[in-house]
């Protein structure tokens, strides 16, 4: 997909990713104490308290009345870019520990993490498609996520499928995700993640004679 954008570190930090270390006046290195919000894990999700503030700007999760909703894959990533720590029962988790659980519960998880990584890292905008029957949605660099009345803009520009890269489909299911791309006036995109964890992006049209 020429127009996905290309990975950028900058972006990767304003995505969640760790920040650039701080310079004072002379160029010294600041060491500046962060302090990291904590989740807690429940079945298939986890659920930041308090301190959430900044992952909620940046498109992380769901507010709920009990704090912010994150899915296993943004909980992964979370995990990963040292953003979140995770515990259950008082016991902290490390990434490493939590994907065998999350495979258990889901077995497409680890390409799902694959996928939402390499889109995060692109600076785009990253939501769960579990509504509209995708895997993901997919906004551009920048975009609020806000209810009411959206612009252009603001709306979903792709929906995402993960697949891993011997993966085969029937004609009609490739017909039906077209269809609901095109009825939210977004675009499909077939992400195929190979052995190596590579991502390649296909995006299939519907095209009028």
């Amino acid at each position: 997909m020429d127009d996905l954008p290309r990975k950028d570190a900058k972006e990767a930090n304003k995505a969640g990713g760790k920040a650039s270390p701080k310079k004072d006046m002379k160029g010294n290195t600041v060491v500046r104490k962060e302090k990291i919000p904590v989740a807690r894990l429940l079945v298939n999700r986890a659920v930041i308290d308090k301190e959430y503030g900044e992952l909620a700007d940046k498109a992380f999760g769901k507010i709920v009345e009990n704090g912010l909703e994150i899915s296993f894959v943004e909980t992964l990533y979370l995990l990963h870019k040292g953003r979140i720590e995770l515990k259950k029962d008082g016991q902290k988790i490390t990434a490493r520990k939590l994907m065998p659980a999350a495979i258990r519960l889901d077995r497409r998880i680890h390409e799902k993490y694959v996928v939402y990584e390499d889109l995060r890292e692109r600076g785009l905008v990253v939501k769960t498609g579990f509504k509209f029957g995708c895997d993901f949605r997919v906004y551009k660099r920048g975009v609020q996520m806000r209810k009411g009345p959206k612009s252009p803009g603001e709306h979903t520009k792709w929906i995402v499928y993960v697949v891993p890269e011997d993966y085969t489909c029937a004609f009609q299911e490739l017909s039906r995700a077209v269809r609901l791309a095109h009825s939210i006036r977004a675009r499909m995109l077939w992400a195929i993640v190979d052995n190596e964890n590579n991502v390649t992006y296909y995006e299939v049209l519907r095209l009028k004679p």
